[in-house]
């Protein structure tokens, strides 16, 4: 657990140290004053923590201020850490691994059985389907393979399908890291149909025994219609198969726009249905409070984030050491 926060805490340094310089180290255990707590309101909105979170955690700090005029930093911490996990909770999703989906535990959203989370519509053996999609740049075919590696690690049997076949490099990118990191992968070229290869890939995956199919779609602008309707079809083609695939529909987002990426992913559920969240790149931004904001505004569960550059980097997203690497 204590390497988990790590990855936590070192992956959020940026927003860690873009607070502590705006608040000059108020966590750190001085005493709280009027100063400070405009102070800590600056840095909440610098970090993307938004409206309605920043003025929950002021107004709790004040109020606690006022009952103690002692109230130390650390205490403080602790009140925005509450207040963070109040706001979050429901926010994590959660795949079944290898060994629960056999047993019929449940991924997904509380109360849904393994059956509704990984569809199984197909067929005995068919692979639970995630499609990961998002505009150009957000980090989808790493966060792919890092994925793809993860589950792969916890003892599932994975595919990939590079149906990126926009994007000049794409596949070759993709293949790299199936070379690098033993992964099993299914591609055609550039330019091929994307439909096409969504659909051989679930058939090779099938056939394989794989446990999970992971769908890495081209990147494409919300606002393009003849793009958002590829997508379209590849779940259709996808569902030739298996009725409920694609069972995971997550949005990858790039973690250094912050709140900006709200209006990008309602257009992207619209058309999609999405499921769930990847949120990337948070080691490279001070905004690592945008996570607030997407998850009040979307309600969609957040299921791993990208705090670095490795293949371990990529981590399920926990409440606990979100806070405690932001507060702690």
């Amino acid at each position: 657990m204590l390497g988990l926060f790590k990855k936590f805490k070192d992956g959020f340094a940026k927003t860690v140290a873009s607070i502590s310089a705006t608040t000059r180290g108020l966590f750190g255990g001085r005493k709280i004053d009027a100063a400070s707590l405009d102070q800590l309101e600056e840095a909440l909105y610098t970090a993307d923590f938004g409206v309605e979170t920043t003025t929950e955690i002021l107004d709790e700090i004040r109020a606690a201020y006022r009952k103690d005029p002692a109230l130390q930093g650390a205490a403080a911490a602790q009140i925005g850490a509450a207040v963070l996990a109040r706001v979050l909770a429901g926010s994590e999703g959660a795949l079944p691994t290898a060994v629960e989906a056999a047993a019929g535990v449940a991924g997904g959203d509380a109360g849904e059985t393994a059956a509704q989370s990984a569809g199984g519509a197909g067929g005995e053996g068919a692979p639970t389907v995630i499609a990961l999609i998002g505009v150009n740049g957000s980090g989808k075919t790493t966060t792919t393979a890092k994925l793809a590696w993860r589950l792969q690690q916890e003892g599932q049997r994975v595919t990939l399908a590079a149906c990126d076949t926009f994007r000049a490099a794409a596949v070759e990118q993709l293949k790299s890291w199936a070379e690098r990191l033993d992964l099993d992968l299914v591609a055609s070229h550039t330019g091929a149909d994307a439909a096409a290869v969504a659909y051989d890939a679930w058939a090779a995956a099938k056939a394989r025994g794989s446990d999970t199919l992971i769908v890495d779609t081209a990147g494409r602008l919300h606002t393009k219609s003849n793009l958002m309707e590829e997508l379209a079809k590849i779940a259709r083609v996808l569902q030739k198969h298996d009725p409920s695939a694609p069972q995971h529909r997550w949005l990858v987002v790039d973690g250094s726009l912050g709140s900006n990426s709200i209006e990008q992913a309602r257009v992207f559920h619209k058309h999609f249905g999405l499921t769930g969240l990847v949120l990337t790149k948070l080691d490279g931004t001070s905004r690592g409070g945008a996570i607030v904001g997407i998850w009040r505004e979307l309600r969609l569960p957040i299921y791993f984030v990208g705090l670095g550059e490795q293949p371990e980097d990529l981590q399920p997203f926990s409440i606990e050491n979100y806070t405690r690497a932001l507060f702690g």
